[in-house]
């Protein structure tokens, strides 16, 4: 995982423990769908690309978090597409 459960935890401001399952779901959610956007695996991220991709992690978890009734998904995926748009791979 390239963001902790504690880190999202932090960004997502949480004392206790009782989301804790349900935040590290969405957690390995957000940094699948942001490698997605990145069109990398993990193991091909570049150093200088991290701190971009853990911050576009941090805010998909909390956008699922937030939105898990009516979450926007096509939104979400242009918002980390902005984010994401100087690291992202050109092709596959």
């Amino acid at each position: 995982m390239l963001v902790s459960l504690d880190d999202a935890r932090e960004f997502l401001r949480m004392d206790g423990r009782e989301d804790d399952g349900v935040i590290a779901s969405l957690l390995a959610a957000a940094e699948a769908l942001c490698l997605d956007v990145l069109r990398l695996w993990v193991a091909e991220v570049p150093e200088t690309a991290l701190p971009v991709l853990r911050t576009g992690i941090l805010y998909a978890t909390a956008y699922l978090y937030e939105h898990r009734e009516e979450a926007d998904h096509a939104r979400l995926l242009l918002t980390l597409r902005a984010l994401l748009a100087g690291e992202r791979k050109e092709e596959f």
